[in-house]
């Protein structure tokens, strides 16, 4: 009898927070557009919602006591938040281990992917910063009709390399990416840098957490992938 074939996972990132340091310049660029059409919200509960597409973030704001639930353009804000946040974007970096856990991956021949909700444009740009190969899979929120937590955008990075979504390691930084992991029965893992804490990713369904991609890559062998 044939020993049973083990299968290496895919592995599926989120970006803002996960590979990128920008969850804070997006509050910064969420706060100066709200507050441009006159929306005062504190900035942590606006970070609470960030890794929600902008039209699910704004309507939920919106329900907030400081708010007086007033009617809002909100590809007006999204636009606003997109200028604000393009100028911080030169200052942003790549989180601690990003490119090395990626080139690790990519020596190993695991196959990996990168699906955000954010556009393509400004994914595109902030990809330069990580120096990944021409021909990565890149999925973004112009892919898709759901935000997170839908799985959709996970669920299409999987279809384009051609593995299932529930033998795949889906690494994200928000609740919202392990409850679309959990969704599909992928596997979450966590990474502290986007600023929630350990707690909720694990309530959220995460496997494993970590403080950042370094720290994912000195551990790859919990995820069953072969280290340096």
């Amino acid at each position: 009898m044939k020993p049973h074939k083990i299968e290496t996972p895919a592995i599926l990132f989120d970006l803002d927070g996960t590979l990128i340091d920008s969850v804070y310049e997006h509050v910064n660029a969420w706060t100066e557009a709200l507050r441009s059409a006159g929306i005062v919200v504190p900035n942590w509960k606006i970070h609470r919602h960030i890794g929600m597409n902008g039209e699910s973030m704004v309507r939920q704001l919106l329900r907030e006591p400081e708010t007086d639930r007033q009617a809002v353009n909100v590809e007006s804000l999204e636009k606003k938040h997109d200028a604000a946040f393009n100028r911080a974007m030169t200052k942003i970096p790549p989180l601690p281990g990003a490119r090395q856990l990626l080139r690790h991956l990519t020596l190993l021949n695991i196959p990996w992917a990168i699906a955000t909700t954010g556009n393509r444009k400004q994914t595109q740009r902030m990809l330069v910063k990580l120096r990944i190969p021409a021909r990565s899979v890149v999925v973004t929120g112009d892919n898709v009709k759901k935000a997170k937590p839908s799985p959709d955008v996970f669920v299409i990075a999987a279809e384009h390399l051609g593995v299932p979504i529930e033998n795949c390691i889906v690494v994200g930084d928000s609740p919202w990416d392990m409850l679309a992991a959990g969704r599909r029965r992928a596997l979450g893992v966590g990474i502290l840098a986007g600023g929630y804490g350990k707690e909720e990713l694990e309530e959220a369904g995460a496997f494993r957490v970590y403080a950042d991609p370094g720290e994912m890559l000195f551990h790859i062998e919990d995820l069953g992938i072969g280290g340096k």
